[in-house]
Protein backbone atom coordinates (compact mmCIF):
# COMPACT_ATOMS: atom_id res chain seq x y z
CA UNK A 1 0.00 0.00 0.00
CA UNK A 2 2.88 2.49 0.65
CA UNK A 3 4.40 1.71 -2.67
CA UNK A 4 1.17 2.39 -4.04
CA UNK A 5 1.16 6.14 -2.25
CA UNK A 6 4.89 6.90 -3.42
CA UNK A 7 3.83 5.76 -7.02
CA UNK A 8 0.75 8.26 -6.54
CA UNK A 9 2.54 11.72 -4.79
CA UNK A 10 5.08 10.98 -7.61
CA UNK A 11 2.96 11.02 -10.47
CA UNK A 12 1.19 14.00 -8.87
CA UNK A 13 4.18 16.24 -9.76
CA UNK A 14 4.57 14.04 -13.19
CA UNK A 15 1.50 15.02 -14.19
CA UNK A 16 1.74 18.89 -12.89
CA UNK A 17 2.58 22.19 -13.73
CA UNK A 18 2.75 25.41 -12.57
CA UNK A 19 -1.01 26.34 -14.64
CA UNK A 20 -2.39 22.49 -13.61
CA UNK A 21 -1.97 21.11 -10.63
CA UNK A 22 -3.22 16.90 -10.78
CA UNK A 23 -3.54 17.31 -6.87
CA UNK A 24 -6.30 20.30 -7.57
CA UNK A 25 -9.18 18.55 -9.45
CA UNK A 26 -11.59 20.85 -8.29
CA UNK A 27 -9.87 23.75 -9.47
CA UNK A 28 -9.69 22.38 -13.17
CA UNK A 29 -12.87 21.69 -13.71
CA UNK A 30 -14.35 24.84 -12.24
CA UNK A 31 -12.07 26.30 -15.29
CA UNK A 32 -10.16 28.55 -12.67
CA UNK A 33 -6.35 29.95 -13.30
CA UNK A 34 -3.55 28.90 -11.63
CA UNK A 35 -2.71 31.25 -8.28
CA UNK A 36 -0.77 32.08 -5.50
CA UNK A 37 -3.05 29.98 -2.71
CA UNK A 38 -2.59 28.46 0.71
CA UNK A 39 -3.36 24.26 -0.40
CA UNK A 40 -0.65 24.26 -2.88
CA UNK A 41 1.31 25.38 0.08
CA UNK A 42 0.65 22.91 1.77
CA UNK A 43 1.28 20.21 -0.78
CA UNK A 44 4.61 21.91 -1.66
CA UNK A 45 5.90 21.92 1.92
CA UNK A 46 4.64 17.99 1.84
CA UNK A 47 6.83 17.71 -1.38
CA UNK A 48 9.62 19.43 0.00
CA UNK A 49 9.70 16.56 2.93
CA UNK A 50 9.34 13.75 0.51
CA UNK A 51 12.46 15.11 -1.30
CA UNK A 52 14.11 14.86 2.22
CA UNK A 53 12.98 11.56 3.41
CA UNK A 54 13.11 9.19 -0.23
CA UNK A 55 16.17 11.42 -1.21
CA UNK A 56 15.09 12.63 -4.16
CA UNK A 57 15.35 15.23 -6.18
CA UNK A 58 12.72 15.25 -8.36
CA UNK A 59 10.27 16.13 -5.35
CA UNK A 60 12.32 19.20 -4.24
CA UNK A 61 13.38 19.93 -8.05
CA UNK A 62 9.62 20.47 -9.31
CA UNK A 63 8.66 22.72 -6.21
CA UNK A 64 11.55 25.49 -6.90
CA UNK A 65 10.38 25.01 -10.75
CA UNK A 66 6.79 25.92 -9.73
CA UNK A 67 7.56 28.15 -7.33
CA UNK A 68 9.81 29.97 -9.84
CA UNK A 69 6.87 30.90 -11.87
CA UNK A 70 5.13 32.70 -9.83
CA UNK A 71 7.86 34.52 -8.13
CA UNK A 72 9.93 37.65 -10.00
CA UNK A 73 13.50 38.67 -9.73
CA UNK A 74 12.23 41.38 -7.39
CA UNK A 75 10.46 39.07 -5.03
CA UNK A 76 6.53 39.79 -7.04
CA UNK A 77 4.36 37.50 -6.43
CA UNK A 78 2.42 36.61 -9.84
CA UNK A 79 -1.56 36.63 -9.06
CA UNK A 80 -1.01 37.54 -5.38
CA UNK A 81 -3.87 40.27 -4.28
CA UNK A 82 -2.35 41.68 -1.32
CA UNK A 83 -5.09 44.40 -1.03
CA UNK A 84 -7.46 41.71 -0.35
CA UNK A 85 -5.83 41.11 2.99
CA UNK A 86 -6.75 37.32 3.62
CA UNK A 87 -4.35 35.45 5.77
CA UNK A 88 -5.01 32.01 3.81
CA UNK A 89 -2.70 34.10 0.98
CA UNK A 90 0.40 34.10 3.44
CA UNK A 91 0.54 30.32 3.76
CA UNK A 92 2.67 29.34 0.29
CA UNK A 93 5.56 31.54 1.84
CA UNK A 94 6.53 29.07 4.11
CA UNK A 95 8.12 27.19 1.19
CA UNK A 96 9.91 30.21 0.53
CA UNK A 97 12.89 29.78 3.31
CA UNK A 98 13.83 26.16 2.55
CA UNK A 99 14.03 27.25 -0.82
CA UNK A 100 16.29 30.25 0.08
CA UNK A 101 18.17 28.09 1.81
CA UNK A 102 18.36 25.20 -0.63
CA UNK A 103 19.36 27.80 -4.05
CA UNK A 104 20.52 31.05 -2.31
CA UNK A 105 18.12 32.96 -4.76
CA UNK A 106 17.38 36.51 -3.98
CA UNK A 107 14.13 36.91 -5.17
CA UNK A 108 12.68 34.03 -2.02
CA UNK A 109 14.25 36.72 0.47
CA UNK A 110 12.49 39.49 -1.51
CA UNK A 111 8.97 37.95 -1.56
CA UNK A 112 8.98 36.61 2.11
CA UNK A 113 9.73 40.62 2.68
CA UNK A 114 6.41 40.97 0.51
CA UNK A 115 4.60 38.82 2.80
CA UNK A 116 6.06 39.71 6.42
CA UNK A 117 4.74 43.67 5.01
CA UNK A 118 1.22 42.37 3.80
CA UNK A 119 1.16 40.43 7.64
CA UNK A 120 2.78 43.78 9.42
CA UNK A 121 -0.19 45.25 7.60
CA UNK A 122 -3.18 43.17 8.26
CA UNK A 123 -6.23 44.30 10.49
CA UNK A 124 -6.44 43.38 14.19
CA UNK A 125 -9.09 42.57 16.12
CA UNK A 126 -9.48 45.32 19.40
CA UNK A 127 -8.00 42.03 21.41
CA UNK A 128 -4.73 42.34 19.00
CA UNK A 129 -5.52 39.25 16.50
CA UNK A 130 -5.53 39.57 12.66
CA UNK A 131 -8.84 39.68 11.21
CA UNK A 132 -9.11 36.50 9.46
CA UNK A 133 -10.12 38.30 6.26
CA UNK A 134 -10.73 41.77 5.51
CA UNK A 135 -14.24 40.89 4.18
CA UNK A 136 -14.07 39.00 7.89
CA UNK A 137 -14.07 42.30 9.72
CA UNK A 138 -12.80 41.51 13.82
CA UNK A 139 -13.06 37.70 13.21
CA UNK A 140 -10.60 34.90 14.29
CA UNK A 141 -11.09 31.73 12.75
CA UNK A 142 -8.63 28.61 13.63
CA UNK A 143 -7.41 28.11 10.17
CA UNK A 144 -5.87 31.11 10.30
CA UNK A 145 -3.56 30.33 12.46
CA UNK A 146 -1.93 27.95 10.00
CA UNK A 147 -2.21 30.37 7.27
CA UNK A 148 -0.12 33.15 8.97
CA UNK A 149 1.23 32.30 12.08
CA UNK A 150 3.57 29.51 11.11
CA UNK A 151 5.20 31.89 8.02
CA UNK A 152 5.20 34.29 10.89
CA UNK A 153 7.56 32.49 13.18
CA UNK A 154 9.68 31.16 9.85
CA UNK A 155 10.41 34.40 9.00
CA UNK A 156 11.42 35.50 12.64
CA UNK A 157 13.92 32.68 12.86
CA UNK A 158 15.25 33.24 9.54
CA UNK A 159 15.11 36.78 8.41
CA UNK A 160 13.65 38.40 11.67
CA UNK A 161 14.99 39.32 14.99
CA UNK A 162 13.66 36.07 16.42
CA UNK A 163 10.66 37.97 18.25
CA UNK A 164 7.84 35.08 18.89
CA UNK A 165 6.03 37.23 21.41
CA UNK A 166 2.80 38.63 19.01
CA UNK A 167 2.90 35.38 17.63
CA UNK A 168 2.54 33.62 21.04
CA UNK A 169 0.32 36.67 22.32
CA UNK A 170 -2.34 35.65 19.32
CA UNK A 171 -2.68 31.85 20.04
CA UNK A 172 -3.06 32.62 23.40
CA UNK A 173 -5.99 34.68 22.65
CA UNK A 174 -7.26 31.87 20.90
CA UNK A 175 -6.93 29.26 23.73
CA UNK A 176 -8.27 32.20 25.75
CA UNK A 177 -11.71 32.68 23.72
CA UNK A 178 -11.97 29.51 21.17
CA UNK A 179 -11.42 26.80 23.35
CA UNK A 180 -14.47 25.20 25.48
CA UNK A 181 -12.92 23.54 28.70
CA UNK A 182 -16.00 20.87 29.30
CA UNK A 183 -15.56 19.34 25.72
CA UNK A 184 -12.00 20.33 25.01
CA UNK A 185 -12.71 21.50 21.41
CA UNK A 186 -12.24 24.53 19.70
CA UNK A 187 -14.98 26.31 17.91
CA UNK A 188 -14.39 27.42 14.34
CA UNK A 189 -14.42 31.16 14.60
CA UNK A 190 -15.00 34.37 16.92
CA UNK A 191 -15.85 37.24 16.37
CA UNK A 192 -14.74 40.09 19.02
CA UNK A 193 -17.01 42.50 17.78
CA UNK A 194 -19.74 40.56 18.88
CA UNK A 195 -21.36 41.86 15.56
CA UNK A 196 -21.53 38.61 12.60
CA UNK A 197 -24.82 37.33 12.06
CA UNK A 198 -23.68 34.05 12.94
CA UNK A 199 -21.83 34.94 16.20
CA UNK A 200 -23.07 34.59 19.94
CA UNK A 201 -24.08 37.44 21.23
CA UNK A 202 -22.41 36.75 24.63
CA UNK A 203 -19.18 35.05 23.74
CA UNK A 204 -18.80 36.43 20.29
CA UNK A 205 -18.29 32.72 19.51
CA UNK A 206 -19.32 30.03 16.18
CA UNK A 207 -21.82 27.75 17.16
CA UNK A 208 -19.74 24.41 15.87
CA UNK A 209 -16.66 22.30 16.19
CA UNK A 210 -15.38 21.93 12.67
CA UNK A 211 -12.87 18.81 12.47
CA UNK A 212 -10.94 21.03 9.38
CA UNK A 213 -10.81 23.73 11.14
CA UNK A 214 -9.58 22.55 14.52
CA UNK A 215 -7.33 20.34 12.27
CA UNK A 216 -5.09 22.91 10.92
CA UNK A 217 -4.61 24.19 14.17
CA UNK A 218 -3.11 21.44 15.69
CA UNK A 219 -0.86 21.65 12.64
CA UNK A 220 0.24 24.69 13.33
CA UNK A 221 0.75 24.10 17.12
CA UNK A 222 2.57 21.36 15.74
CA UNK A 223 4.87 23.14 13.15
CA UNK A 224 5.36 25.58 15.57
CA UNK A 225 6.68 23.40 17.77
CA UNK A 226 9.42 22.31 15.55
CA UNK A 227 10.14 25.41 14.76
CA UNK A 228 10.46 27.34 18.68
CA UNK A 229 12.79 26.97 21.16
CA UNK A 230 12.69 27.14 24.78
CA UNK A 231 9.70 28.54 26.52
CA UNK A 232 8.18 29.69 23.56
CA UNK A 233 8.34 26.45 22.79
CA UNK A 234 6.84 24.62 25.69
CA UNK A 235 3.77 26.72 25.62
CA UNK A 236 2.78 25.73 22.44
CA UNK A 237 3.43 21.78 23.20
CA UNK A 238 1.36 22.17 26.27
CA UNK A 239 -1.44 24.21 24.07
CA UNK A 240 -0.96 20.91 21.47
CA UNK A 241 -0.81 18.61 24.57
CA UNK A 242 -3.82 19.76 26.07
CA UNK A 243 -5.74 20.02 22.27
CA UNK A 244 -4.94 15.94 21.24
CA UNK A 245 -5.96 15.22 25.02
CA UNK A 246 -9.51 16.77 24.25
CA UNK A 247 -10.22 15.22 20.89
CA UNK A 248 -9.08 11.87 21.51
CA UNK A 249 -12.53 10.91 23.32
CA UNK A 250 -14.39 11.54 19.91
CA UNK A 251 -12.07 9.30 17.78
CA UNK A 252 -14.43 6.65 15.86
CA UNK A 253 -12.91 3.56 17.71
CA UNK A 254 -12.73 1.11 14.41
CA UNK A 255 -11.08 4.07 11.83
CA UNK A 256 -9.38 6.24 14.50
CA UNK A 257 -11.28 9.17 12.26
CA UNK A 258 -13.01 12.03 13.30
CA UNK A 259 -16.52 13.77 12.41
CA UNK A 260 -16.99 16.51 10.66
CA UNK A 261 -18.77 18.20 13.31
CA UNK A 262 -16.35 16.49 16.33
CA UNK A 263 -18.66 16.37 18.72
CA UNK A 264 -21.72 15.47 17.04
CA UNK A 265 -20.74 11.54 16.15
CA UNK A 266 -23.28 9.45 15.03
CA UNK A 267 -26.00 12.00 14.44
CA UNK A 268 -27.79 11.71 11.34
CA UNK A 269 -26.05 13.11 8.28
CA UNK A 270 -22.48 13.73 9.95
CA UNK A 271 -19.82 11.74 8.45
CA UNK A 272 -15.99 10.64 9.08
CA UNK A 273 -14.23 13.15 7.36
CA UNK A 274 -10.69 12.86 5.46
CA UNK A 275 -9.25 16.10 5.46
CA UNK A 276 -9.48 16.98 8.96
CA UNK A 277 -8.77 13.58 10.19
CA UNK A 278 -5.28 13.84 8.29
CA UNK A 279 -4.33 16.73 9.78
CA UNK A 280 -4.90 15.31 13.48
CA UNK A 281 -2.95 12.07 12.52
CA UNK A 282 0.06 14.49 11.49
CA UNK A 283 -0.36 16.65 14.34
CA UNK A 284 -0.27 13.30 16.72
CA UNK A 285 2.42 11.59 14.87
CA UNK A 286 4.88 14.52 14.24
CA UNK A 287 3.75 15.72 17.82
CA UNK A 288 5.52 12.21 19.17
CA UNK A 289 8.45 12.24 16.59
CA UNK A 290 9.62 16.25 17.69
CA UNK A 291 8.61 15.23 21.91
CA UNK A 292 5.98 17.72 21.96
CA UNK A 293 3.75 14.86 22.59
CA UNK A 294 3.87 11.67 24.14
CA UNK A 295 5.34 8.55 22.46
CA UNK A 296 1.62 7.14 22.77
CA UNK A 297 0.25 9.69 20.07
CA UNK A 298 2.46 7.97 17.17
CA UNK A 299 0.22 5.40 17.44
CA UNK A 300 -3.01 6.97 17.51
CA UNK A 301 -2.35 9.15 15.07
CA UNK A 302 -0.85 5.57 12.43
CA UNK A 303 -4.35 4.17 13.30
CA UNK A 304 -6.09 7.02 12.14
CA UNK A 305 -4.21 7.03 8.68
CA UNK A 306 -4.86 3.41 8.51
CA UNK A 307 -7.84 4.41 8.99
CA UNK A 308 -8.25 6.65 6.16
CA UNK A 309 -6.82 4.36 3.67
CA UNK A 310 -9.02 1.35 4.76
CA UNK A 311 -12.81 3.68 4.10
CA UNK A 312 -11.68 6.23 2.00
CA UNK A 313 -8.82 5.35 -0.42
CA UNK A 314 -8.77 3.45 -3.12
CA UNK A 315 -6.35 2.74 -6.93
CA UNK A 316 -7.70 3.06 -10.33
CA UNK A 317 -4.27 1.33 -11.58
CA UNK A 318 -1.80 4.48 -10.75
CA UNK A 319 -4.61 6.99 -10.11
CA UNK A 320 -5.18 7.32 -6.13
CA UNK A 321 -9.14 8.43 -5.36
CA UNK A 322 -9.76 9.88 -2.09
CA UNK A 323 -13.42 10.16 -0.85
CA UNK A 324 -14.76 11.35 2.13
CA UNK A 325 -13.48 15.40 1.74
CA UNK A 326 -15.79 18.29 3.03
CA UNK A 327 -15.33 20.58 -0.21
CA UNK A 328 -15.33 24.04 1.28
CA UNK A 329 -17.16 25.40 4.48
CA UNK A 330 -16.84 28.81 6.24
CA UNK A 331 -18.68 31.29 8.16
CA UNK A 332 -20.54 34.44 6.74
CA UNK A 333 -20.01 36.57 4.80
CA UNK A 334 -22.99 38.54 5.83
CA UNK A 335 -24.37 38.00 1.65
CA UNK A 336 -23.96 34.38 2.38
CA UNK A 337 -26.05 33.49 6.24
CA UNK A 338 -26.39 29.78 4.77
CA UNK A 339 -22.80 29.71 6.31
CA UNK A 340 -24.39 30.54 9.94
CA UNK A 341 -22.00 28.08 11.75
CA UNK A 342 -24.69 25.61 12.35
CA UNK A 343 -24.47 21.62 12.88
CA UNK A 344 -27.44 21.93 9.05
CA UNK A 345 -24.62 23.65 7.55
CA UNK A 346 -21.67 21.67 8.08
CA UNK A 347 -23.05 18.73 6.73
CA UNK A 348 -25.33 20.50 4.33
CA UNK A 349 -21.52 21.40 2.52
CA UNK A 350 -20.65 18.72 -0.62
CA UNK A 351 -18.83 15.55 0.38
CA UNK A 352 -16.37 15.22 -2.74
CA UNK A 353 -13.29 13.41 -4.53
CA UNK A 354 -9.70 14.08 -4.71
CA UNK A 355 -10.11 17.64 -3.75
CA UNK A 356 -6.89 19.06 -2.87
CA UNK A 357 -7.86 20.41 0.43
CA UNK A 358 -8.25 16.35 1.23
CA UNK A 359 -5.34 15.20 -0.87
CA UNK A 360 -2.78 17.69 0.25
CA UNK A 361 -3.11 16.71 4.06
CA UNK A 362 -2.98 13.66 3.45
CA UNK A 363 0.24 13.49 1.38
CA UNK A 364 1.28 15.89 4.90
CA UNK A 365 0.31 13.04 7.09
CA UNK A 366 1.83 10.25 4.99
CA UNK A 367 5.52 11.96 5.05
CA UNK A 368 4.90 11.37 8.91
CA UNK A 369 3.90 7.54 8.18
CA UNK A 370 6.96 7.41 6.24
CA UNK A 371 9.73 8.99 8.77
CA UNK A 372 7.52 6.58 11.53
CA UNK A 373 8.68 4.00 8.99
CA UNK A 374 12.36 4.93 8.92
CA UNK A 375 12.56 5.03 13.06
CA UNK A 376 11.32 1.76 13.39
Amino acid sequence: MYEKIDAYVLGLIEKSSPEYTAWNIERARAGKAASWNYIDGCMLISLLEMAKICKDARYSDFVEHFVDSFIGDDGSIRTWAPEKQTLDDINEGRVLFPLYQMTGKEKYRLAAEKLQSALDAQPRTAEGNFWHKKIYPHQVWLDGIYMAQVFAALYQKHLGKGDYSDILRQIEMVRARMFDEKKGLYYHGYDCSRSAFWADPETGLSQSFWLRAMGWFAAALTDLCEILEGAAKEKMAALLSEMMAGILPYADPDTGMYYQVVDQGGREGNYLETSGSSMMAYAMMKGARIGALDKKYAAKGLKTFHGIVEKYLSFDGDDMQLDGICLVAGLGPESDRRRDGTYAYYISEPIVKNDAKGAAPLVMCYTEVRRLNQAE
